[in-house]
């Protein structure tokens, strides 16, 4: 028997019919629900332990026996969990805020946005928040607050940007933006956060020393979050810190450009306290303070392909102010390029505190033009009357210097200034070469500090 062909105009329907129908999946595949998520599949962590980036130390030769891999999976495998899940984009709840009321024409906001991560973090399956692009949204003081149904994503595609009248922050006078106690969340869509920080610069007693000291708000704080991502965002003019992780677990700040003028005060790029297990890469700051700020209560931190300055450096500290107890530990700052800023990579402390800085890896560091490119300061003090000599202070141990060269704007291009009481052991200099951005030679000044060289350093102390 022959095989049975289809008529001839069957075939001719055929072909008439299915490029309308390539059409159709494809404009299917351009709508907004399908772009905006690579998918919202949850995900949790709380199973799977933090890589460490520290072995124990062989304290008898206080020499480091740490364990430093060139490559750490843990991020890849939360982004393939949060990535690689079997629901479809299309099957995540949109919302917008325009349709809850935002108008982007110059007036407040924030009632809208309310609403928005309302009617998005009480959904049962995944929800998107969508800032839409090409508009400026205004927003006074904001909380937006979990737990919520379900995983979430916040896309900023366009600008936010803060109320500029003071009097708006009177409730609270410490944040603008807040994200509370939200898991499996990420940040994330492109778009600019601007804190429209100069009203409060000009106001600073640093700037205007007729004015009273005051803090301004941090424009955006992520307090007791869970497994969250912020990426390819741009923050900008601060009215003071600028991105805060407090008391957060599993963090990944991917991709951020942080910018404001050098004489801005206090304007940290990314300040860390608190919190444990976080990486942060591939960020541009510019500021007019610390480019990174690590604090107390926080560990296993990584901060990678950083270009900083100006601003501050790379910091760990203050820690110990007020006679206060300090634990941070476990840190790895590893490929950054630093320049023009006021120092480099820094640790400091107040007299009188207690506990400890442990377990800290600078490397792989390019500083440029930069004063006082590698500082340990353990008599910090930020503070117009002098500080009182003190005989506790925290104890800072197993710090590792390596692959660190450029040129110091500086005379002392390496300074451990020390505690007397509580001095700094365990610290070891690796490959170092630092030159002075003029002619002449630098030096190294060391003060109450167990020291071991490696390789090539200079400049040593003498």
């Amino acid at each position: 028997m022959y095989p049975q062909y289809p008529p001839r105009h069957l075939l001719l329907i055929l072909l008439i019919i299915l490029p309308s129908f390539i059409s159709c999946f494809s404009t299917y595949q351009e709508i907004p629900t399908a772009n905006i998520l690579d998918h919202t599949h949850s995900y949790s962590d709380s199973s799977r332990s933090y890589h460490p980036y520290f072995s124990t130390i062989d304290r008898k030769d206080n020499d480091f026996k740490h364990t430093f891999p060139s490559s750490i999976n843990y991020e890849s495998t939360v982004l393939t969990r949060l990535n690689g899940a079997n629901a479809p984009a299309s099957s995540a709840k949109v919302v917008n805020v325009d349709d809850f009321g935002a108008k982007a024409d110059g007036t407040d906001d924030s009632q809208a946005f309310k609403k928005a991560w309302e009617e998005a973090c009480s959904s049962k399956r995944s929800a998107v928040i969508v800032i839409p692009k090409n508009k400026i949204y205004y927003l006074k003081p904001v909380t937006f607050s979990g737990p919520c149904e379900s995983d979430l994503v916040f896309m900023v595609f366009g600008t936010i940007k803060a109320s500029a009248t003071i009097s708006d922050y009177e409730k609270d006078r410490m944040h603008w933006l807040v994200f509370q106690n939200v898991q499996n969340f990420r940040v994330k869509g492109g778009g600019t956060i601007d804190g429209s920080g100069k009203i409060w610069w000009e106001k600073s007693c640093k700037i205007d020393q007729s004015q009273p000291c005051q803090h301004a708000p941090t424009a955006v704080t992520f307090l007791e979050c869970k497994s969250l991502i912020v990426a390819n965002l741009r923050f900008k003019n601060a009215q003071q810190m600028h991105l805060t992780f407090q008391d957060c677990v599993n963090v990944r700040a991917l991709n951020l450009m942080v910018i404001a003028p050098a004489t801005s005060p206090n304007t940290d790029g990314i300040h860390v306290t608190g919190t444990q297990n976080i990486r942060i890469r591939k960020c541009v700051i510019r500021t007019g303070d610390d480019c990174i700020s690590i604090v107390s209560g926080s560990k296993n931190i990584e901060a990678s392909d950083i270009t900083c300055g100006p601003g501050h450096g790379i910091s760990i500290g203050s820690l110990g102010a007020d006679n206060s107890g300090a634990e941070v530990s476990n840190v790895f700052v590893n490929r950054a390029t630093i320049s023009g800023t006021s120092n480099g990579v820094r640790i400091k402390t107040w007299q009188g505190g207690s506990g400890y800085a442990r377990n800290i890896v600078f490397q792989n560091v390019v500083m440029r033009n930069v004063t006082n490119p590698i500082i340990i300061d353990q008599n910090y003090c930020d503070q117009d009357n002098p500080c009182k000599e003190q005989t506790s202070a925290v104890q800072i141990s197993n710090v590792r210097y390596k692959n660190i060269k450029g040129t110091s704007a500086s005379d002392v291009a390496v300074k451990f200034d020390c505690s007397k009481a509580v001095p700094c052991q365990g610290i070891l200099l690796q490959d170092i070469n630092i030159s002075l951005q003029e002619k002449g030679k630098p030096e190294a000044s060391c003060a109450n500090v167990k020291l071991t060289r490696r390789d090539e350093v200079f400049p040593q102390c003498s």
